[in-house]
């Protein structure tokens, strides 16, 4: 398959690039800068690329069977403190950058969409999520993020709502509450609407299996128009 990556320098889309090539798929992979790009392959392009700008994705879509968007504001992979304040500062960013994909799917409408959101949008109760608890401060404090994170938390939430109202053959893919590098183990499970909790009542997954699960979502089609989330 031919994918393309939308933030391929991140914690997360560095992995999902290595995963793919590992599996035998082309990649195009993008970034804001691609003079910071890590890594070659012979099924490996880079390409500069602004989210923002609609009609410039559109024209990097043409031979893409699917685009991948880990975008984050900053790059968490070399600042992270730098991509929370961003985060902070600007919430909206989110549900900008999936009406900026959207729009661009408008004219190649066969190509999917999946999207790394975040956790928060998730039940924690039937028809309750994280993004709406009182003590989301808190427990983000409790993760090692500054309670002010909790409006980036609701923005992931808000660009969720912008995917739900659209036709196109998006994916929203909701990681669990922890996510960090670690192994690449291929052992977890997949919810949907709900965190994935293992015995000890934490949300955890590695950063590696965070995208063997993209991959194989890739791969093998199960959540079209849906949002799905894993966890050990």
């Amino acid at each position: 398959m031919f994918i393309g990556v939308i933030g391929a320098t991140g914690n997360i889309g560095q992995r999902v690039v290595s995963e793919a090539l590992m599996r035998g798929h082309h990649v195009q992979a993008f970034s804001r800068d691609a003079s910071h790009r890590r890594s070659t392959h012979p099924n490996l392009t880079w390409a500069s690329l602004d989210v923002f700008d609609s009609d410039a994705v559109a024209a990097r879509l043409p031979g893409l069977d699917i685009l991948v968007s880990c975008y984050q504001p900053g790059n968490a992979a070399r600042d992270f403190d730098d991509t929370v304040a961003r985060s902070i500062a600007d919430p909206t960013v989110y549900a900008t950058v999936a009406r900026s994909l959207l729009r661009a799917l408008d004219t190649h409408p066969r190509t999917r969409l999946l999207t790394v959101g975040g956790a928060g949008s998730l039940e924690t109760a039937p028809g309750r999520v994280a993004a709406d608890d009182e003590r989301l401060g808190e427990l983000l404090t409790d993760l090692g993020l500054p309670a002010a994170y909790a409006e980036a938390v609701r923005g992931h939430r808000d660009a969720l709502d912008v995917l739900r109202t659209s036709n196109r053959r998006w994916t929203y893919f909701s990681p669990a509450d922890l996510i960090e590098p670690g192994q690449r183990t291929g052992r977890f499970r997949i919810g949907t609407d709900q965190p994935v909790v293992a015995a000890d009542g934490t949300s955890r997954i590695s950063m590696e299996d965070a995208a063997v699960a993209l991959l194989d979502e890739i791969e093998l089609p199960r959540f079209v128009q849906r949002r799905f989330t894993v966890g050990y």
